[in-house]
Formats: C-alpha cells, sequence, structure tokens
C-alpha cells in the first residue's frame, strides 16, 4: 500500500531562532504553526514524517560559501522548540542543499513505500528547492505547502516557488 510523505526540512535554532548563525528573518518564523499543523495532519493519516537536517563537521567545505551553521552536536543543529519529533519519525542528518545527498533518504521513501511527497521547511530557494529537484528526478509527485516555506530573501522564495512549479513540476499548494 502506498502513502505519503511529509519532509520537514531544516527547521533548526541556527536557521529559525534570531541568535542563530544564519538566522532566515522575521518572516521565516511565520511557517511555524503551519508546519506544527501540517505535523500533526499527517501523523494522524500514518504518513511517513521525515525530519531533514543540516549537520556539519566544524571544517566543512560548505562553511566557504556560508557562516559556520548547524555544527554537529551543537545547539544550532538542534530543532526550535516549538517542533517535536515523535517515535517512529525518521531523523536524517545531512551535509548538503540535497536531503538525498549521501543520506539515507530515497531507501527511506522506497522503504516505505512512499508515493508523493509533501515538503515544508527552509528555505525555499536552497534546500527546499534542491530536495524537490532530485524528488522529480526520481519520479515522485511532489506538494510543496507555500503557508509551510520560506527563504531569508523573498525575491528567491519566489522565484524558488515558480521554478518548483514550472520547471519541476512540483504542485504549490496554497
Amino acid at each position: 500500500m502506498s502513502r505519503k510523505a511529509l519532509l520537514v526540512i531544516d527547521m533548526l535554532n541556527d536557521f529559525l531562532e534570531p541568535s542563530g548563525a544564519l538566522y532566515c528573518g522575521d518572516e521565516s518564523r511565520k511557517i511555524i504553526p503551519a508546519v506544527k499543523d501540517l505535523l500533526e495532519k499527517y501523523r494522524q493519516s500514518d504518513a511517513a514524517i521525515i525530519f531533514l537536517m543540516d549537520s556539519h563537521k566544524p571544517d566543512d567545505k560548505e562553511f566557504e560559501m556560508f557562516a559556520p551553521h548547524c555544527v554537529t552536536g551543537t545547539p544550532g543543529a538542534d530543532f526550535i522548540p516549538e517542533i517535536k519529533t515523535n517515535e517512529g519519525d525518521y531523523l536524517v542528518p545531512k551535509t548538503r542543499f540535497s536531503a538525498f545527498y549521501e543520506t539515507d533518504l530515497d531507501n527511506i521513501l522506497k522503504q516505505e513505500d512512499i508515493s508523493e511527497v509533501h515538503i515544508s521547511g527552509v528555505c525555499t530557494s536552497i534546500c527546499v528547492m534542491e530536495t524537490v529537484a532530485d524528488l522529480r528526478n526520481r519520479d515522485y509527485p511532489v506538494v510543496v505547502h507555500e503557508k509551510a516555506v520560506a527563504d531569508f530573501d523573498p525575491e528567491s522564495h519566489a522565484f524558488a516557488l515558480k521554478r518548483m512549479q514550472n520547471i519541476l513540476g512540483a504542485r504549490i499548494k496554497p
């Protein structure tokens, strides 16, 4: 029996807390209630819940482009207090923008017989869009929940939503 999955991408202190190393801005915090609502809804529907978390070594090459963030074992790499994981949820650490790069995400989706993937989290123009691209390259139907994704740059956010819909074939759900 096929089922849905909800991906919750990078709802971490370094991105969503004002003191975070790569704070996405006050607008990004507005998605927290929508992400919490999606978690409740999809848990009740027996969807697979998959949390994706940036998790870097202190000398990660990504820090040549971005300030050090989400270093494994630091408070910045922890989930924001408003987001709670449950037993049975998948926790998938990642080191790159796409949640597929050197992770078990592909195996999890196959193991859970996932037929459609729903997306929430940050940043729309980086980790969200790169993960959606890799989902579509694997032929998964994708639904991006517009009220549950955010970016530090409003123009990049709008472009990413448009690209995911028009080029990648994702459905954007208001």
